[in-house]
């Protein structure tokens, strides 16, 4: 067990020197992410499904986002506008990673072309 162990750590360590420390945070669980934007409550401006907020001015759109992972996190440790900072000690890095992964599993919304209601 000890051995699997030191590969697995090994193997992190690597694919961190390699990809470099961006790529090998930001490849978090979507699923934890998911339990992670309830828990911390980004669902209350953002959604769910980090849609933003039609009736308030608060939450942009998440689910489509363009940043890379540490553009992201800059922001969300010291954001601005009315969102609150996140930092380290109420939102781990590792939770944030598992954020970004959750946001960037959405599935994008079809264009409006493709929506038959809205071909009449």
């Amino acid at each position: 067990m000890a051995n699997g162990r030191a590969y697995l750590v090994l193997a992190a360590f690597a694919s961190g020197i390699v990809l470099g420390p961006d790529v090998a945070l930001a490849a978090g669980s979507a699923e934890n992410g998911k339990v992670a934007f309830v828990k911390h409550g980004c669902w209350q401006c953002h959604g769910f499904e980090g849609q933003g907020s039609t009736e308030t001015s608060a939450g942009r759109v998440l689910y489509d986002t363009k940043l890379p992972f540490e553009a992201f996190k800059a922001y969300v440790r010291d954001p601005s506008g009315a969102m609150p900072p996140f930092h380290a000690e109420i939102l781990s890095d590792s939770d944030l990673a598992d954020i970004y992964a959750y946001l960037q599993s959405l599935p994008k919304p079809k264009p409006a072309s493709e929506i038959p209601l809205l071909k009449q």
